[in-house]
This record gives C-alpha cells, sequence and structure tokens, in this order.
C-alpha cells in the first residue's frame, strides 16, 4: 500500500476514534456507588496530563477525593449552600445574553424535565442544585486547582486539562461530569481538604459508572453548527 495512503487511512481511524468519543462524553449526573479501580484513575491522570499548557506551566493540581474524605466533603459543602454562602476564587459570568442565555435555558428545561421539575418549584430546584454537592452520588470527585499568581491562563489551561481528563475517562468507559458549583464554595474545599490559600479552586470533576436507570441521564444537550460560531478570515499576501 502507498505510504501516504496508509497515513491518510490511519489519521481517518484516528478522528472517527475521537469523535466517537467526544459523541458519548455527556455529563453524568446521577452514578451508581461502584468505585473506579486504582489502576483506572491513574491512567486517566496520566492522559490528561499530556494535554498542552501556557509555556508548559502545567498549572493544575488535582486532589482525588473518596470514601470518608468526599463524605466529609460533601457534607460541608451542603451545610454552606443550606446557609446562602457564596465565595468562588474565579469570579462566576455577569449574566448570559443573547444566545448564550438561550443555550444555558435549553440545558436546565431539559435537566428539570427529565426529573419531573415543573416552571416554579423553587424548592424542588434548589433540591436538584443541592444534588451537586453531593457529587450526584459518584464515588469520587477531582478537585482542581491553580496557582492564583498565574491568574487567567492558568484557570484556562486548567479547562483544557478537564477536558482530556474526561475525554480519556469516556474512552474507560467512565463517566464524568465537571461541576462549577463546587467554586462557588472555594473556602470550604480548601479549608475540608487543606488546598494552600495560594491556589485557586477551579472547578471539581464528579466521576464514576453511570446509574443508566436514573432519567435524569437520558437527555443530551445540543451543538450550534460551525458557521454559528466560526468567522473566517482571508486576506492576500
Amino acid at each position: 500500500m502507498n505510504h501516504n495512503l496508509k497515513e491518510i487511512e490511519n489519521n481517518m481511524t484516528d478522528i472517527k476514534v475521537l469523535n466517537n468519543i467526544l459523541e458519548r462524553r455527556y455529563s453524568c449526573r446521577s452514578f451508581l456507588p461502584k468505585r473506579v479501580k486504582q489502576e483506572i484513575i491513574e491512567e486517566i491522570l496520566n492522559i490528561a496530563q499530556k494535554i498542552p499548557s501556557w509555556c508548559n506551566a502545567q498549572p493544575w493540581t488535582v486532589t482525588v477525593c473518596s470514601g470518608k474524605a468526599l463524605k466529609e466533603l460533601s457534607n460541608n459543602l451542603l451545610a454552606a449552600a443550606s446557609k446562602g454562602i457564596v465565595g468562588p476564587d474565579i469570579a462566576f459570568p455577569l449574566e448570559y445574553n443573547g444566545i448564550y442565555r438561550v443555550r444555558r435555558k435549553e440545558c436546565g428545561l431539559q435537566l428539570y424535565n427529565s426529573v419531573g421539575i415543573q416552571k416554579g418549584e423553587q424548592s424542588k430546584a434548589i433540591l436538584q442544585m443541592h444534588e451537586n454537592f453531593k457529587f450526584f452520588g459518584a464515588p469520587h470527585v477531582a478537585i482542581i486547582t491553580s496557582e492564583k499568581s498565574l491568574s487567567t491562563y492558568g484557570a484556562i489551561d486548567c479547562g483544557a486539562y478537564v477536558t482530556a481528563f474526561t475525554l480519556a475517562a469516556t474512552a474507560l468507559n467512565i463517566n464524568t461530569i465537571p461541576q462549577a458549583a463546587i467554586a462557588s464554595l472555594s473556602d470550604i474545599v480548601r479549608s475540608t481538604l487543606k488546598i494552600p490559600v495560594e491556589k485557586s479552586i477551579v472547578c471539581a470533576i464528579s466521576f464514576g459508572y453511570e446509574n443508566s436507570k436514573h432519567p435524569i441521564n437520558n437527555f443530551r444537550t445540543s451543538r450550534s453548527n460551525i458557521n454559528e460560531v466560526v468567522q473566517w478570515v482571508d486576506g492576500e499576501i
């Protein structure tokens, strides 16, 4: 076989595998209590570590919690959330306007419809939101932090790391959900897990095996056409 043709075929196989992993990945919101083997978790971490970063700083640090530590963290977060405490290290979006508001609303409606929460049922909506602080029943959570001194680009690099982690997990048939809600209570996370004050709490990734029988895991969010998000600019040299 022609070398170039073989290379093209190999590349097509790779792209199909990558696309398949992206298609399979979704935000899992109900997990089984079954724990993930240590060697599988380490494989996910080793793969995610290969993601590129600004000046190769690799600013992320990862605190993996399970068992009693995870239960303590959950209890502390729920207690703080019930008091209305909010305090992220990294500012949350000021507001969602236009298409961003539309996309956010679509996701929210899909979530609430999947569990039978009707418009105006505020107490049920709050209970569902608090599932974030129970990590949706996941047996493991990875807390992603970054050096505060690296500012915005440290957080951007952590976003790339979260993507790599979730895709590696999907490839190994482990389900995940990145959670910004945990970052809203950064001081609680920091004090419970004894994370240094120099670290910003970026987000959490809850992971484990999906509860396929729970209806909340049945919906999938849509993706915009590239023509909606890409601007082509051609110029003469």
